[in-house]
């Protein structure tokens, strides 16, 4: 066989390759008090309400179910993301309003949602895309607490799907207990939410030929604390030591001028080195989202997340925190 042909048989089949691979993107964002304007029963949302602390009132709802939509559609391009993980939603109703009266109605996501005993409300919800994910069982972790030092924090969301690669994927969306009253002082509440979905996560492995599993969510903690750190083993790879984000933009929340990544996505390494004919990816595929229109600068012209409010003042824009995306790909 000439040398020619064998390099012009190579590139078409490295052509073929590339264009045959398909892409599962996951996002997860905790896109900071979306609230409805109605009162939820049993549940401390006054601040929320037209007459509350943040004066919320339709207009300013109806923006932000907008923004975020655009938000959430500009993850996707083309080809919307198969998953969305997001922290802090009010319940089925502000999902609801998201998924058919925003721009994402043409994009057809379903959704699942927690209902937990968080004293606010808020909760977390996996949106899926029913062609590249379908649920075959859920169910809702509840972090115990003491009820004499803490308060009652957000379930974990723990799915099981088959993907359109005919692998079944364990997703995991969590929300860890607030750093409210000393990062130190509650690190025991978020390690305790850790080691049960990590007691979760290793019986299921256990049960599973070949187990692959997606954990995303805020953590409110980094790669250096114990509660993420517990993921950080020869079964899990914690994404976010390796992340890429363009310019100063070093975390995916801003806090006295300082970036943190409290927001994670960790994967079973499996995934790290799956077949060709399974999800599969690298540390290269997961990165900040990061593009214009979810940033501004601050008075010393550093870049820092649009968000919707400061303190009490409303301020029209996205979120506090900025989102993560993965890509997988079979």
């Amino acid at each position: 066989m000439k040398p020619c042909f064998v390099l012009l048989l190579t590139l078409l089949t490295l052509t073929a390759t590339a264009e045959d691979r398909r892409r599962f993107r996951v996002m997860t964002w905790n896109v900071e008090n979306l609230f409805d304007t109605l009162h939820d029963e049993g549940y401390d949302d006054a601040d929320y309400l037209p007459q509350g602390a943040y004066g919320w009132n339709t207009v300013r709802y109806r923006v932000k179910l907008g923004r975020l939509a655009r938000a959430i559609a500009a993850v996707g391009g083309a080809e919307p993301a198969s998953l969305v993980g997001l922290c802090e939603v009010e319940n089925d109703s502000v999902l609801e309003a998201l998924t058919t009266q925003t721009a994402l109605a043409r994009l057809g996501y379903c959704y699942l949602v927690t209902h937990s005993r968080d004293r606010r409300g808020i909760d977390v919800a996996l949106l899926y895309q029913p062609d590249a994910f379908r649920p075959l069982t859920t169910r809702a972790l509840r972090v115990p607490y003491d009820s004499l030092r803490e308060r009652p924090t957000r379930d974990i969301l723990l799915c099981d799907g088959q993907t359109a690669s005919g692998d079944t994927l364990t997703v995991a969306v969590c929300h860890l207990p607030s750093r409210r009253g000393g990062a130190s002082r509650t690190a025991g509440y978020r390690c305790r939410a850790a080691a049960l979905l990590r007691h979760a996560a290793d019986s299921i492995a256990r049960e599973r030929q070949h187990f692959a599993m997606v954990i995303m969510g805020d953590f409110n903690d980094g790669a250096h604390n114990a509660s993420v750190a517990t993921f950080a083993d020869s079964a899990f790879c914690v994404m976010s030591d390796t992340l890429t984000a363009r310019g100063d933009i070093h975390g995916t929340y801003l806090y006295q001028g300082k970036w943190d990544r409290l927001d994670q996505i960790i994967v079973s390494r499996t995934l790290l080195r799956a077949a060709p004919s399974h999800l599969a990816c690298s540390r290269e595929d997961c990165r900040i989202f990061a593009p214009d229109f979810l940033l501004e600068r601050d008075a010393q012209g550093m870049m820092k997340p649009f968000r919707t409010y400061l303190g009490t003042f409303y301020h029209g824009g996205y979120s506090d925190h900025l989102p993560l995306v993965l890509d997988l790909w079979w």
